[in-house]
Order: structure tokens, then sequence, then C-alpha cells
């Protein structure tokens, strides 16, 4: 039997009876560090608990708590073999089904008749939305963001994407801590990547991208070390939160969009509020809106010198392109209606027939009117 199995976001304090209960049974214990941290002191006290540390196998070696890498959780073909045979679990930060990793493995085990057993617990993601005071079902698609200039990109379009649609974007940082396997080797010196290289790494975007006008007013929130007893939730501009000091982790950057009285309620009163709330979508520059403000004016005055041209040179076109001018005139108050609306796709589609229209008659009869 396999057993997976969270160890939630608070370490013991998160641990069920049942859950210790079952890790005492096993023969094996592996242990992970690469979907969360997982502190020394844990390891320690949780080997001494389940008293494997007095145990040894067949050749006479101790047994304990296995640390293992990414690569061993993957490949899983020594997890899945063994568990055939013995009952053998990994602990895993968290929830357990969070991270995808375990998914592929339970196909696996199931394609392989492996028995498996999930033990859920608190998850770090939920835990620090709720901590956050923000509705979760006003969260969209959540991103990760590494040390890196490209990453850097998918955080910025994500954010944006959800800024469109009016929902919050969970920004998760990078995180490392490439331990060895040995049992006695408990030392680790782990990564956080700080909130402050988060914000500047999306400021450096704006410069290329504009379309978020992410600027030092941007609001947002900063969650460290959920779960924790010196966990907070700070609050407030991108230049108040740049000014702080990080230490540690994990850390969670969340970009709001707007936010619900109640929402604005909590973090004033929950939250070690900075600055107070503000609407992020207010200086959003959707791509939609960008290109209505080119394209309607520019047909207007297209139309507009179309009519002229056909009026006052060529004017026994009148009688002849009258509804075709018409109908483009049409379409455009529909555009500038719809933009009105919020509308845009509306608009733009609108706007298209109406640039149609006018593109018809230059074509036909070699005018230009842009």
């Amino acid at each position: 039997m396999l057993y997976i199995i969270g160890i939630g976001i608070s370490e013991f304090e998160s641990l069920t009876i049942n859950s210790l209960e079952v890790i005492k049974k096993c023969d094996d214990v592996y242990l992970e560090r690469f979907t969360g941290f997982i502190s020394d002191e844990f390891i320690k006290k949780l080997d001494e608990e389940i008293g494997k540390t007095s145990r040894r196998n067949d050749s006479g070696t101790t047994v304990g708590i296995k640390i293992v890498k990414r690569w061993f959780i993957e490949d899983g073909r020594e997890i899945l073999q063994k568990a055939r045979l013995s009952d053998i679990c990994i602990l895993v930060y968290g929830d357990p089904l969070i991270a995808t990793t375990y998914n592929e493995l339970l196909v696996r085990a199931k394609k392989e008749t492996v028995k498996v057993c999930v033990i859920h617990s608190s998850s770090g993601i939920l835990s620090l939305i709720g901590e956050s005071g923000l509705q979760p079902y006003k969260f969209g698609k959540m991103v990760t963001m590494m040390d890196d200039p490209m990453s850097s990109i998918t955080v910025y379009n994500t954010i944006y994407d959800n800024m469109c649609n009016g929902l919050h974007t969970l920004v998760l940082t990078e995180y490392n801590n490439d331990d060895g396997h040995a049992n006695s080797n408990y030392n680790s010196d782990p990564f956080f990547l700080s909130p402050k290289r988060v914000i500047e790494l999306l400021l450096e975007r704006e410069k290329e991208m504009k379309s978020l006008n992410f600027s030092l007013d941007t609001y947002g929130l900063v969650a460290s070390k959920i779960g924790e007893t010196n966990s907070v939730v700070l609050a407030g501009r991108m230049e108040s939160l740049l000014e702080l000091d990080y230490q540690g982790g994990p850390n969670s950057v969340i970009i709001p969009a707007s936010l619900h009285f109640t929402e604005e309620e909590y973090i004033i009163n929950l939250t070690k509020m900075l600055d107070p709330p503000t609407d992020n979508t207010k200086h959003l520059s959707r791509l939609a809106t960008r290109m209505l403000d080119k394209y309607i004016p520019n047909a207007k005055l297209a139309l507009s010198n179309l009519n002229a041209i056909i009026n006052s040179e060529i004017p026994e076109l009148t009688r002849d392109y009258q509804l075709v001018l018409e109908n483009a005139e049409n379409y455009l108050r529909d555009a500038q209606t719809f933009y009105n609306q919020g509308k845009l796709e509306l608009a733009i589609l609108s706007i298209g027939y109406a640039e149609g229209l006018i593109d018809a008659i230059r074509f036909q009869k070699n005018l230009n009117p842009w």
C-alpha cells in the first residue's frame, strides 16, 4: 500500500493522530521538500516520534525518514515497486494533491494496480487566500514567479488576463531546497524568492508591455510564512511593500482586481495594512480598448472624407453608394455604443464591418479617404 500524506502547513500541529499511526506502521517513510518548506526540526521530531531511528533494516543500517529529491518522486519506479510488497508513505507539505506530481503518480499506481490511500491536510494555497480576506471565487489562474525575466512575462500576462475578467491573481514565489537523501543530514539552506524581487520584475515587464500600468501605486498583498507563529499578511501599494525587509518564507504575492466592500473591510481590520485599498482595474489598459481608441476615430474620419469626395468630386456616385455609406455609418454608431457599454468584442466586430464597407468603395473606385 502507498500512502500519500499531507502534513499541512503547521507541521506537527497539522498532523492527525491517524496520520501518525499510518506513518508508524509503514516500512519506508519518504519525505520531499520540493513542493514546500519542511523544517529540519519537524523531521527530527517526527523521526523520534515514530521510533524509526532505533530500527534497523536487514542490512543492519538505521531506518528513518528518507529525504528524497524531486526526481525520485517523479521517477516513481522504486516507490511503486516497494508499495506492491509493503506499506510505504510519502510525506508532502500542505495538501498532497495540490501538486500535480502526485496526480501523475496516482494514475500510474492505478494502471499498475498498486493500492493507494491519500490523507489530506490543510493547503497552503487555500490557507493564504483565506488569511488575505479576499473571496476565493474571485481568484483567477494562479502562477509561479521564478527569479527569471522569462518567468515574469508569463506572470505579467496572467495578471493581465485575470484583471480583464475582474479576478485576483495569486503569485506563488520560487522555492528551492535541493537537499540530499541521507537520513542523518537534516541541514538545509532553502531559497525563498523575495516579494521585492517579484515586484521589481513586474515593474521591468511593464516598461515593455504597458498593459497593466503596473506601477508603484499598484495595490497588492504579501502573505508570508502562513501557518507559522510569525505569519503575516501585508497590504499596500507596491512602493510601500518594496520598503520592507522580507526574511525567509514561504511568500506569496496577490495582485487584486476590484475589491468588494467586505474584502476592503477585512484588509483594513485584519491585515497589516500599509495603505488603504485601491482598485487596480481603473489603471488597466486593455488591448481591445487601445484598438478601439485608435480605430473608431480613424474610421469616422475616413467615412467623412469618403462622403466629401463622392459628394463634391463624383456626385454621380452618391445615389449608387448612399446605402453603403449609410450602413458604414450605422456600424460606426454601433461600435461607439458597444464601446460605451463596455462590450468591446462587439465594438471591434462593428468597426470591422464599417471599415470593410469603406474599403470596398475605396478599392472599387480607387479613392483614398484615409
